[in-house]
Order: C-alpha cells, then sequence, then structure tokens
C-alpha cells in the first residue's frame, strides 16, 4: 500500500531552496527563481506571464450585435459549450491548487498559483461574455447546465471521479493519474467546443469571442505542458510507476474520454454547422487524443490519425500568436482561412 504524500511545509529553515524531491521531499519553501530544482519551470513562468491578459481587453459591440442574427442552433450550442467551459475551468482551478499543496519545490507552487489564477480569468470570461449577451436569469441558466445535462454530466464525472481519488487519497500513484485526467480536461476535452468557436469566427461571426477562446486556448496548452513536465519528474523519481501497466493506464483512459468527447460533439454539434462534419470531428478528437497520448509517453490508443484533419483550426489555436496580432491585424477578423494555409501533424 503506498504511503499518502505529505503536504508541503510552509518553511523549513534547515531545508535547502532547491527541493530534493518533486513530492515528498524537503524544501525551505522559499522561492529563488535562480535556486529551484527543475531547470524548465523558470522559462515556462516567463511564458505563462507573457500571455498575461483580462477580458476587459476585448470589446464585445459587434458580437451583441451578431448575437440576435446567429441560428437557434449556433446559440444552443454557444451557450451548451460556455457552460461546459465554465465547469471545467472552475474545478481546474480548485484542483491545482489541491496538487500545488504537494509539490514540495516552491516553483512548481508557484507556476500553480499562476496556472490558478489564468483558469479564475477564464471562468470569468465567460461571465463577461455571457453578460454582455443574455439576460442575468439566462446566465444563472447556462451556469447550471453541468448540472441538468445528461450528456454533459457523463463527460464531466469521469474527469471528476480521476480527480476525487487524488484529493481523497493523495499517493504518488493517484497524484500521476490525477495528472492523465488533467490532461485529458486541458488537452482534449475544451477542443470540440474550441472548434465550434473558431468555425463561427472564420465565418465572420462572434470574433471578439473566439478572440477571447484563443488566449484560453493558449494558456490551456502551457498548463498541458507543465503537467506533462510534472508527470514525467514523477515518473523519473518514482521509477516503481514507469511501468507497463501505467502506460496502459494513459492509453486506455484517453481512450474512454476521447469516446466520451466524441458523443458531446456528436450532441452538441452534429452535422448542423457547415466546415464542421460529424465525422471531420470526431477525426479531430482522436487525431489530439494520439498526441495528448504520445506527450505521456504511451501508445495512442487510435491507429493512424497522425495528422489534424481540421488544418484550418490552426489559424486559430496558434499557441505563438501575439496579441497585437488580434487587435491591430486584421487578418483573423477578415481573411477566411482554408485547409490550404493551415497543417497540423504528429
Amino acid at each position: 500500500m503506498e504511503v499518502h504524500l505529505p503536504k508541503r511545509k510552509l518553511y523549513d529553515v534547515t531545508a535547502p531552496n532547491a527541493s530534493t524531491g518533486i513530492v515528498g521531499g524537503r524544501s525551505s519553501n522559499v522561492l529563488n527563481w535562480d535556486d529551484c530544482r527543475f531547470p524548465w519551470a523558470y522559462p515556462l513562468y516567463k511564458n505563462m506571464l507573457a500571455h498575461f491578459w483580462t477580458p476587459f481587453e476585448i470589446n464585445m459591440a459587434e458580437d451583441v450585435r451578431q448575437w440576435k442574427d446567429l441560428s437557434d442552433d449556433e446559440r444552443f450550442a454557444f451557450k451548451r459549450i460556455i457552460g461546459l467551459l465554465a465547469f471545467l475551468d472552475s474545478i481546474q482551478t480548485d484542483y491545482s491548487s489541491r496538487v500545488a499543496d504537494y509539490l514540495t519545490d516552491s516553483s512548481l507552487s508557484a507556476l500553480m498559483a499562476v496556472l490558478s489564477f489564468q483558469e479564475v480569468v477564464h471562468n470569468q470570461s465567460y461571465s463577461y461574455v455571457l453578460s454582455s449577451l443574455v439576460n442575468k436569469q439566462e446566465q444563472d441558466e447556462i451556469f447550471e447546465y453541468w448540472k441538468t445535462d445528461a450528456v454533459l454530466r457523463e463527460r464531466n464525472d469521469f474527469i471528476v471521479k480521476g480527480y476525487d481519488e487524488f484529493v481523497d487519497n493523495p499517493t504518488p500513484r493517484t497524484l500521476l493519474e490525477s495528472i492523465v485526467y488533467d490532461v485529458i480536461l486541458e488537452g482534449l476535452n475544451f477542443y470540440s467546443g474550441f472548434a465550434f468557436f473558431y468555425n463561427l469566427a472564420r465565418n465572420q461571426k462572434m470574433v471578439a469571442t473566439s478572440t477571447m477562446i484563443n488566449y484560453i486556448n493558449r494558456d490551456e496548452q502551457l498548463h498541458v505542458r507543465l503537467f506533462v513536465q510534472i508527470f514525467k519528474e514523477l515518473l523519473a523519481e518514482h521509477p516503481e510507476l514507469d511501468t507497463e501497466e501505467t502506460r496502459t493506464f494513459v492509453s486506455e483512459t484517453f481512450r474512454q474520454a476521447a469516446e466520451l468527447e466524441i458523443k458531446w460533439g456528436q450532441y452538441i454539434l452534429g452535422d448542423r454547422f457547415p466546415g464542421i462534419g460529424p465525422k471531420e470531428l470526431e477525426d479531430y478528437i482522436r487525431f489530439m487524443t494520439n498526441k495528448r497520448v504520445r506527450e505521456l509517453g504511451a501508445e495512442p490508443p487510435f491507429p493512424g490519425y497522425r495528422q489534424n484533419p481540421m488544418r484550418w483550426i490552426v489559424a486559430y489555436e496558434d499557441v505563438n500568436s501575439g496579441k497585437q496580432d488580434f487587435f491591430e491585424g486584421k487578418s483573423r477578423q477578415y481573411t477566411k482561412v482554408s485547409d490550404a494555409n493551415g497543417f497540423d501533424e504528429l
């Protein structure tokens, strides 16, 4: 039976600043970016700070004007997806703070603090969007969707179960497994919803909301990178976890998550939106699943699916795009993107 992980001490005058282990180690808990255990931590911190943004930067006036002209299907999907994102980012804020309690090195707890803050900003952005488009009563209803929508509830419960096992029994193994669920949440479960907003934008609809989604997408990619690094460090420091059983767990858990995501995509989008057909979306979800599983060092669950079937989306989710491109460069608002001017392969 694995021993419970100890929580990080508030301070320890006899311990070094750089921790002696990623979890279960010793650290003074004083943050010195020039004296921390992991050389990748500070560059990632700078990258996360470089992308700082708030929803108030984005003018919603044109989206407000367009809202009434959207089809019933577009408004239905828009509201349901916002309801999903609000739930995911809410629990993510709390989960990341729970993980931080057990990460010994102060640089990693600092990164988790930044991540948690960014999730709060994401959640506030959904309120900002909805308060611009619908009345307070409807906004409140949208934030309740996750409780009553059966398809939404099924996929959300899948994630929460993985988180709860770590929260209720914090061991190196349950932490490692919860990170798999985290990468599913941040690296897969957002993506069919993101695709919907990007498809609106390439048809010159709700561009301000899409810009906000792009910023969130950019943050989430950095969050995935952080958790993938922690996953790898855990395996390195706990070689008893670096087994075929763990790799099978990664592949099988992602396979289940992909099937739930495909079910959600069929329910929320179906064949109602030109540019995102059911087969195209299904292939995209399997492609993203394989990509994330490879990042975690396991065998992808879906043979093939090495090329992004929705290559146009790269122009919208590009994590390296600077803010100035969105506010001063008008290409995103006035130039349609085709399959020819974007690609993404494994």
